[in-house]
C-alpha cells in the first residue's frame, strides 16, 4: 500500500459555543443551514440523509452532496457521513469517501471541533478532489462554523469573505 492510500484532510477550530448548540448545526437541516450551505436535508440517524446542496440553480443530481448519508451518531460527540466531489470531476464524485465530526468541550461554553476526510483513491480526479476539500474544509466551512457562532447564521446572498 502506497503512502497516499491513507491519506487524509484533518482540521481543527474551536466555537465560542457550547457542544450541544455546535452539535445542533452539524446535524439539523436549520442547523447546517447557519454555516454550510443555503439549503440541507439532514436526518441524524444511521442511514438518514446529509445533503448539503450548495448549488441551488444546477440540475438535480448536481447541486451538492445529493445521496450522501449518515453512518454513524453519538451525540454529542461524533456525526460521520458519506461525501462525494463536486460535479466538475465526475468520475470522483460517482465515488464516496467520508466525514468525521468530533465534537468536545474547550473550556467555559466552547467546543473543539475535529474534521478528519478520508476514503480517497489515488491518482486523477481523486487527487483534484483531495485538493479541492483539503482547501473547502480549512478554508470555508470550518471559518463560517466559528463566523456563525461569533458573528451569526450566514447570509448566503452575501457571504462574508473569511481570511
Amino acid at each position: 500500500m502506497s503512502a497516499d492510500a491513507d491519506r487524509a484532510i484533518a482540521g481543527e477550530t474551536v466555537v465560542a459555543a457550547p457542544v450541544e448548540e455546535v452539535w445542533r448545526a452539524w446535524t439539523t437541516s436549520d442547523g447546517a443551514q447557519t454555516f454550510f450551505a443555503p439549503r440541507c436535508r439532514i436526518e441524524a440517524r444511521p442511514g438518514g440523509a446529509y445533503e448539503i446542496l450548495f448549488l441551488l440553480d444546477a440540475p438535480a443530481g448536481e447541486q451538492g452532496s445529493e445521496g450522501m448519508i449518515v453512518m454513524a451518531v453519538q451525540p454529542p460527540r461524533l456525526l460521520a457521513f458519506t461525501w462525494n466531489a463536486p460535479p466538475n470531476l465526475p468520475q470522483a464524485r460517482g465515488q464516496m469517501t467520508h466525514v468525521v465530526i468530533r465534537l468536545a468541550p474547550a473550556g467555559e461554553g466552547s467546543t473543539r471541533v475535529k474534521l478528519r476526510h478520508d476514503g480517497w483513491g489515488e491518482g486523477g480526479e481523486w487527487d483534484e478532489a483531495f485538493a479541492y476539500f483539503d482547501r473547502a474544509w480549512k478554508r470555508t466551512v470550518l471559518p463560517r462554523l466559528k463566523h456563525r457562532f461569533e458573528v451569526g447564521p450566514i447570509d448566503w446572498a452575501d457571504p462574508p469573505a473569511l481570511p
